[in-house]
């Protein structure tokens, strides 16, 4: 990687809800990221809103534009930070849904999983519960990696969320952000040996 190369993160929560905690701790993770040297996008699905996919829909309409969208930011960045909900013992089915449209090859030249395969991926939760969002981290894992990302060991689930962020959306105890900052770090730095 040359002196002007940063490498390019797109980070986002997997909940459409507007105080998400799992929002909040990917823009924490993204902190860390940042300050290991990496150009961080943050953005919300919210701001993504997407029919269910359907394959009839998009044959006879194409993609959809916040689809689109999305799809280009993927396609832009190298890695990605995922700060996924866990809904029923799985991840959420907003998150799911993007996924499957950004998977999606948009004409007859461009394969399927484009946007996707080869990026490198961080994940991590928060939960009112005590296990902090741990079984939906399983399956999102799985989805990612049968999708072509790498996804690093590393990753982070916070209990308790309600009570884990301050009032201005910062983590409150120094320990678990740096924690949490340190995966940031680690998808950088692995990201800097990849493009070097």
């Amino acid at each position: 990687m040359n002196a002007y190369t940063k490498p390019k993160i797109l980070a986002l929560g997997g909940s459409l809800r507007r105080a998400s905690y799992n929002q909040l701790l990917a823009s924490e993770v993204a902190a860390g990221a940042v300050a290991a040297g990496a150009e961080v996008t943050v953005i919300s699905l919210r701001d993504f809103p997407m029919p269910l996919f359907d394959e009839d829909l998009e044959s006879e309409s194409g993609k959809p534009e916040a689809a689109r969208r999305l799809k280009e930011l993927f396609a832009s960045h190298d890695g990605l930070i995922i700060a996924s909900p866990e809904y029923n013992s799985s991840i959420t089915a907003a998150l799911k849904n993007a996924i499957d449209w950004v998977s999606r090859g948009d004409s007859e030249g461009e394969k399927n999983l484009s946007a996707l395969a080869g990026k490198t991926a961080v994940i991590c939760a928060a939960s009112l519960g005590a296990l902090g969002g741990l079984r939906g981290l399983v399956h999102l894992r799985s989805i990612l990696g049968n999708i072509g990302i790498t996804v690093l060991p590393d990753q982070i689930a916070i209990g308790s969320a309600f009570e884990a962020f301050d009032g201005e959306g910062h983590l409150k105890g120094e320990a678990q952000a740096k924690r949490v900052h340190a995966i940031g770090a680690s998808l950088t730095k692995h990201l800097q040996k990849l493009l070097a």
